[in-house]
């Protein structure tokens, strides 16, 4: 077992078996990328010499083997070997891996695409750039730094830039918004009824995880559909954000539990007619292990994705890859994949030359005017 940190802020996790087959995963930690690294190396010594096959099993040790457990670093780390071990698997069977859970149940899938940046200017021209590229739907930052209580020119701007996408898109496209857990409960449920006018696609993300518990109030103060899971890590704690009604779940495969939790989310969540769209402005191994998934889940709605987003500056997503085609959408959606595994070949070569150069990556520390800590 090997893992390799790289630009722009991924870490990418190798597998061998005894027999010379390789399976890959991704266990980016944004911001922790060497402390997932060194935690999927310890896990590494109770695997080395255990049959690759029992992926249940592993990951019902790595992640309960330990008395203190959970979290998003451990979490990470297990995603990553979990979905190697997945991707071992599907190679091992000459299949892709939504076979392996019980087929496909479309034809392509749904993209979007990132606009605006940390800080949203220009969107307009930014959604006109994606839609050139080919996609039928965007998500934008709804703001930079927010106020406690946010203001009332910061809110017209959010509802300027909102209505700047909405007219380039016309009524046939869609555009989510991104609170980034910037606002607090009081400043989004005054934001919702003002943008409620330009159809969002969803609202993600409208209050910090911690504060997962008073999601309902934001659920039943308006008629956008609420989106969140980012930052949730297994089905327990999306449990009370689906009893709160959330009508779509985002786990993120590389920090959720890998393709054996994902999937199991994505089952919780049709329990509560919720919609999947897992999170995934990573790296290839992340994207191609959630379409895995949305291709066998009937309740999958979008998958994000982050060719030419502004955090991969230097690197790109396809970057790694030996073909890229199978991770190039056509028309707005990516096609069915037919790789066995993950249905994508890496590039190793590249990997370990990127990883010699790895400089590390952290996000922005924000502050308020008055000098006080403000969410990114």
């Amino acid at each position: 077992m090997e893992s390799f940190p790289l630009a722009p802020r991924w870490v990418f996790v190798r597998i061998e078996t005894s027999d010379g087959l390789v399976g890959w995963g991704e266990a980016s930690l944004e911001g922790f990328a060497d402390v997932v690294s060194r935690a999927v190396e310890q896990f590494g010594d109770y695997l080395i010499g255990k049959d690759p096959n029992q992926i249940e099993d592993h990951w019902q040790v790595l992640s309960k083997g330990q008395f203190y457990r959970g979290g998003a670093v451990l979490a990470s780390a297990v995603s990553g070997i979990d979905q190697a071990l997945w991707d071992l698997l599907g190679k091992r069977l000459s299949v892709p891996v939504y076979q392996l859970l019980g087929g496909a149940v479309r034809k392509k899938i749904r993209a979007y695409g990132w606009i605006g940046g940390d800080d949203p200017s220009e969107v307009a021209e930014h959604a006109a750039e994606q839609i050139q590229a080919g996609l039928t739907a965007v998500k934008m930052n709804a703001s930079g730094k927010m106020s406690k209580n946010g203001r009332a020119s910061e809110l017209s701007e959010v509802v300027r830039r909102v209505s700047a996408v909405r007219d380039v898109l016309g009524g046939d496209k869609d555009v989510a918004i991104d609170l980034h857990g910037r606002f607090d409960l009081a400043t989004a449920r005054r934001l919702a009824p003002l943008v409620e006018e330009f159809h969002p696609f969803f609202l993600e993300e409208p209050v910090v995880p911690e504060n997962s518990h008073m999601l309902q109030h934001i659920v039943a103060s308006t008629n956008i559909p609420i989106a969140v899971g980012e930052r949730l890590y297994s089905r327990q704690e999306f449990l009370p954000v689906l009893q709160a009604g959330v009508a779509i779940v985002q786990p993120d495969v590389a920090h959720s539990g890998g393709i054996s939790e994902l999937r199991r989310i994505a089952t919780l969540a049709e329990a509560y007619d919720a919609l999947l769209a897992p999170h995934s402005p990573l790296g290839p191994l992340a994207l191609a292990a959630c379409l895995q998934v949305g291709f066998a889940s009937p309740n999958h709605l979008i998958q994000e994705q982050s060719i030419g987003i502004h955090y991969n500056q230097g690197t790109d997503v396809l970057d790694y890859l030996v073909d890229t085609s199978p991770l190039t959408f056509v028309n707005g959606h990516f096609p069915l994949l037919q790789g066995p595994g993950l249905g994508i070949e890496i590039d190793e070569k590249a990997v370990r030359e990127a990883s010699k150069n790895w400089g590390g990556w952290s996000n922005p520390i924000w502050r308020h005017d008055d000098g006080s800590f403000a969410e990114w």
